[in-house]
């Protein structure tokens, strides 16, 4: 009986069928786990480059936007900060309400408010000198150069995968800044 069971021990050492599938079973798993995780983080990185845009877009806005241009020309005056949140969130500078007032607009993330996204033109502490101590700090010709600033943050929730990995939403933050133009 012992011989029986060596010869069917060596038989089956040299057997290679199946050899594949027990190779595949083993490494199937791994490769999919590291698809779905490089698939995940491809998705944050795509939500982060459009929300830097967003802000990048805004602060542009901001900088150039000159709310007392329209008050002298008799238009009723326009809040920079809140148009260049639109521009930030949603890509479009007035929005669409439909009856209930409920904003009709697409946002560029998906789950991205106005509430995230805080824009500030020319603030207190934003104003700096041009030269300071005989150094050239900016370039301007202006003795004071301000500046705006578009900040936000977004909670990546994510597909999935970081669910997975018992991991909670990621809080995603950007800004931009620009040299206070107003034409």
């Amino acid at each position: 009986m012992f011989r029986n069971a060596v010869r069917h021990l060596k038989k089956f050492r040299r057997d290679q069928r199946g050899a594949v599938l027990v190779e595949m079973t083993l490494v199937a798993p791994l490769m999919l786990l590291l698809s779905a995780g490089v698939f995940e983080f491809g998705n944050l990185i795509h939500d982060k480059l459009l929300m830097e845009a967003g802000l990048t877009d805004a602060a542009r806005f901001g900088a150039r936007c000159n709310s007392q241009m329209y008050t002298d020309a008799g238009l009723s005056a326009i809040d920079c900060a809140d148009i260049a949140t639109n521009i930030a969130v949603y890509g479009t500078a007035s929005l669409t309400v439909d009856g209930s007032g409920k904003v009709t607009n697409t946002p560029r993330v998906s789950g991205w408010e106005k509430a995230d996204v805080t824009v500030t033109i020319g603030a207190a502490g934003s104003c700096h000198d041009a030269v300071s101590g005989g150094v050239t700090q900016y370039r301007s010709v202006t003795a004071q150069v301000c500046i705006v600033r578009a900040a936000g943050t977004y909670p990546y929730s994510g597909v999935g995968m970081l669910a997975l990995l018992n991991i909670g939403s990621i809080t995603l933050s950007g800004s931009h800044e620009e040299r206070l133009i107003r034409f």
